[in-house]
């Protein structure tokens, strides 16, 4: 049984019903958080703790938050976790369309910057509130191509861009919104395991310190410890959950 460490923090999650997002939201609700799981796939049930929200629609995002307040009163935390992307994801980097491109770092890097707008509005008015950015090994190392060698893929070029963005976004948001009692960090997952091609799986888990690829419920302790109290002197840091990946 867990300590009721967030207990009736009013978080929301985006993208919560994802391969990540689905334990982050169990978990934080095992430590007491009344969580609003941001979601395009749900249909709204407050009781559920369901909320439509298309993390790419700006009128969307603020109706969003603006009814959270209202029904709630407050933010206590929010987890940027959603990962919106376009049909030709991964293709390699001299294949990227421009336009492709401009997509996905306006889906997945300019809605946080605008979620955080808007929710570090109402923190800033209550003088606390804890935010949490899902980036990633590849916002803070270079890629290792040789383990797509065996199948032909790639690591998306955009990625690397956006989650390295991110994770700077955080830092000056951090030091920005200290002031107010509002803390901003980041968790870096490594690769989860999630059906990839069994060569992928082979290369990344040799390198791998671990020698395994994470699984996706091990992310979630990570982001609980940062949204609580326990974290309460943690602010702008990016904190590895990668096996090892980034040390070697």
């Amino acid at each position: 049984m867990h300590s009721k460490r967030l207990e009736d923090k009013i978080i929301i999650v985006t993208g919560g019903s994802g391969l990540i997002g689905k334990p982050i939201v169990s978990h934080l609700k095992e430590n007491g958080a009344i969580v609003i799981n941001a979601e395009l796939n749900v249909v709204t049930d407050w009781f559920a703790g369901d909320y439509q929200c298309d993390v790419t629609d700006e009128n969307s995002i603020h109706n969003m938050v603006s009814e959270v307040v209202s029904k709630y009163g407050r933010i206590d935390g929010l987890v940027n976790n959603a990962y919106p992307r376009t049909k030709d994801w991964g293709v390699k980097f001299e294949d990227i369309p421009f336009e492709s491109w401009q997509k996905n770092v306006d889906m997945q890097m300019n809605f946080v910057f605008l979620l955080c707008q808007k929710v570090l509005a109402h923190m800033k008015a209550q003088e606390s509130g804890s935010i949490v950015n899902i980036a990633s090994i590849y916002g803070v190392v270079g890629n290792d191509f040789t383990i797509y060698e065996g199948y032909g893929g790639t690591s998306p070029a955009a990625y690397a861009a956006i989650k390295g963005g991110i994770i700077n976004l955080s830092r000056y948001l951090a030091s920005y919104y200290g002031k107010f009692n509002i803390r901003v960090n980041c968790v870096s997952p490594g690769g989860i395991k999630d059906n990839q091609h069994p060569s992928f799986i082979e290369r990344y888990e040799e390198k791998s310190p671990l020698k395994r690829m994470g699984r996706a419920e091990e992310i979630s302790p990570a982001v609980t410890f940062l949204l609580s109290e326990e974290a309460s002197f943690v602010t702008g840091h990016n904190l590895m959950v990668d096996g090892g990946w980034s040390i070697i």
